[in-house]
């Protein structure tokens, strides 16, 4: 729970100090900020719409082809049960995918960002 309080007497934890207001307004419109936002928009949005879509075959698939997602692959493993698993793998391998990608292309730029507007604070 974030707070506005001062840390304790005698704590000596330091903060860095904070921008203005004006200084996040212009660091919003700077290139090295819009190439940031781009970087993260060109990975989020296609693979969120690929997931949805993902999710709604599997949705209308279950709905409208009962005999098709009832079709037993062995035991009592059917295609629905199959498909059902695959969302999970399918959630946590975007997961992974986005760590990866923030890590080497999003967390870069913007800790460059954040420490030009710590040191100009």
């Amino acid at each position: 729970m974030a707070t506005d309080a001062p840390p304790p007497e005698g704590s000596t934890e330091k903060s860095p100090a904070q921008p203005t207001t004006e200084a996040f307004l212009v660091e919003q419109g700077s290139a090295e900020f819009g190439e940031l936002r781009r970087s993260h928009r060109t990975f989020a949005f296609p693979l969120t719409v690929a997931f949805v879509l993902w999710y709604l075959l599997y949705v209308l698939l279950s709905n409208y082809a009962g005999g098709f997602m009832g079709t037993k692959l062995f035991g009592n493993i059917n295609v629905a049960f199959a498909f059902g698993l695959a969302q999970f793998l399918t959630t946590f391998l975007i997961a992974w995918f986005y760590a990866r990608y923030a890590n080497a292309k999003l967390d870069p730029k913007a800790e460059a960002i954040k420490s030009r507007m710590e040191a100009d604070a």
